[in-house]
Order: structure tokens, then C-alpha cells, then sequence
């Protein structure tokens, strides 16, 4: 039941269901739930492990806002993550791999004309949950399965209107033919460059956020 709970907790932080410096009660969450408070506690203590919830003793427990320096951060950290990934993942990958990730994309394509979002993140993390695998590094595994869900929140923020997936189709389309050469480094290359490219793209809206309230 903590896994229910934090799985429903942390999909209601990522689609802003519960809003950045929201606070949270657990005896809430759990008859919003409909679980007992034991799972919920325990979910929120992983998530607060994740960056998605902070407490202070006695005082609050609540989501974690959103500010620019933190998604900066956060952006930065996953990079050299997933560089580390390509480099070491992709040499060992198979031609079934491949065609996985090829099919992962062609679903991106369609989430794209349906509208879904969720479905959008899902065909995403499928591709490069592929080259994750085949790095066969359990701690780069673990350390980027804890960011995961900080980077859904932004992604998911960013792209809520799938502004930017077509961009994301072509650069998996580009990643994807390196990944067949099995060229590592030049792989790293440009799924860093693509990185860098969605980090200036989800600052703009901090720009455009920033610009309303100075105007409001």
C-alpha cells in the first residue's frame, strides 16, 4: 500500500494536482486516498527523498515549489546522468533494443496527435529506459530513478500543452540512428545538446512567469 500511495501522491505532484508550496496533511491524503495514514506517512517520507515533498518539523509538510535555481540544478544533474548512460549504454545495445526505442518514438508520435501528455512521457521514458538498461550500472540506474520524478514535474510542466515534442521527435530520431553506429560518445553529444536545448525552452516560461508578475 505505500507503493499505491506513493505512485498516486507523487502522479498528483508531477500534473500539478497538487500544487508547488501546497501544504499536505497526511490524515488528508489518506481519506483523499482512501488508505490509512501508515502508507501515506511512509509514502510521503520517500518522496520527500526525491525533492518532490520537504518538511520542516513541527512546523509543515508541503510540496516543494518550483523555483529556477532548483530546476537549473536539477536539469544539470540528469545531464551528466544520462551522459554517462549513452556513453556506457549505448555500445552494448542490440538491434531488438533498437527497434524498441524506434517503436517507443513512433508512440511518442502518436501520444503527439492525441494530446496526451502522460502518454507522451511514457513513450519517452521507454526510449531511454533502453539505453539505461544496457549501461548495466545499477547505481547510475538507481541515482537516475531518483531524479526521474523532479524531471517528469518540470517536463511535464514545460510540455503540458506539447510545446517542444516535435523537437523531441527528431532529435530521438537522430539519437536513434547513432545508437545503430553504436557511437557512444557522438550519442552523448547530441542527447546533451538536446538536454541544454529543453533546459532554455522551460526557461522561458520561468521568463514568462517572471514578466507577468512584474506586470500583475
Amino acid at each position: 500500500m505505500s507503493d499505491v500511495a506513493f505512485e498516486r501522491i507523487c502522479d498528483a505532484i508531477v500534473t500539478g494536482e497538487l500544487a508547488p508550496g501546497s501544504k499536505v496533511k497526511d490524515s488528508e491524503l489518506a481519506e483523499h486516498l482512501g488508505l490509512s495514514r501508515t502508507p501515506v506517512r511512509e509514502a510521503l517520507a520517500r518522496l520527500i527523498d526525491t525533492g518532490l515533498v520537504e518538511a520542516k518539523p513541527a512546523a509543515f509538510t508541503r510540496i516543494t515549489p518550483l523555483n529556477r535555481a532548483d530546476v537549473e540544478s536539477t536539469l544539470a544533474v540528469m545531464e551528466v546522468l544520462d551522459q554517462l548512460a549513452v556513453k556506457t549504454g549505448v555500445p552494448n545495445l542490440t538491434d531488438d533494443m533498437i527497434a524498441v526505442m524506434r517503436s517507443a518514438n513512433d508512440d511518442l508520435a502518436q501520444a503527439i496527435k492525441a494530446n496526451d501528455i502522460g502518454a507522451a512521457l511514457a513513450a519517452d521514458d521507454t526510449l531511454h529506459g533502453i539505453i539505461v538498461e544496457a549501461a548495466a550500472n545499477p547505481l547510475l540506474k538507481r541515482l537516475m530513478h531518483q531524479v526521474h520524478p523532479q524531471i517528469h514535474r518540470i517536463y511535464y510542466r514545460k510540455f503540458s500543452s506539447l510545446r517542444g515534442w516535435q523537437d523531441a521527435i527528431e532529435h530521438h530520431d537522430k539519437l536513434i540512428a547513432l545508437c545503430a553506429t553504436r557511437d557512444g560518445e557522438a550519442a552523448a553529444e547530441v542527447s546533451s545538446q538536446h538536454r541544454r536545448f529543453l533546459g532554455g525552452l522551460i526557461g522561458e516560461l520561468f521568463d514568462i512567469d517572471e514578466s507577468a508578475s512584474d506586470t500583475s
